[in-house]
């Protein structure tokens, strides 16, 4: 349940970086720095990957999981 809702949260951590992202270059275009959209594209290409990292964690599931070194197998 826990990892359903990191993944929701991070599909609105993209929503918000992306709407971010939009102010940054409406705000570039007219007149401010360029280092506003480059921390703008930062923070978008962060809450992405942490999305794409929350849905393959969604994905894999608990029992995809390897072993840790010295434990023993179950049969």
């Amino acid at each position: 349940m826990t990892h359903r809702v990191s993944a929701l949260i991070s599909a609105f951590g993209v929503l918000a970086g992306v709407m971010l992202l939009l102010l940054t270059v409406r705000e570039y275009r007219s007149g401010a720095s360029v280092l506003w959209v480059l921390a703008g594209v930062a923070i978008f290409l962060s809450t992405a990957y942490t999305l794409v990292r929350d849905v393959r964690r969604l994905r894999t599931g608990p029992s995809a999981r390897a072993p840790r070194r010295g434990t023993p197998l179950q049969p």
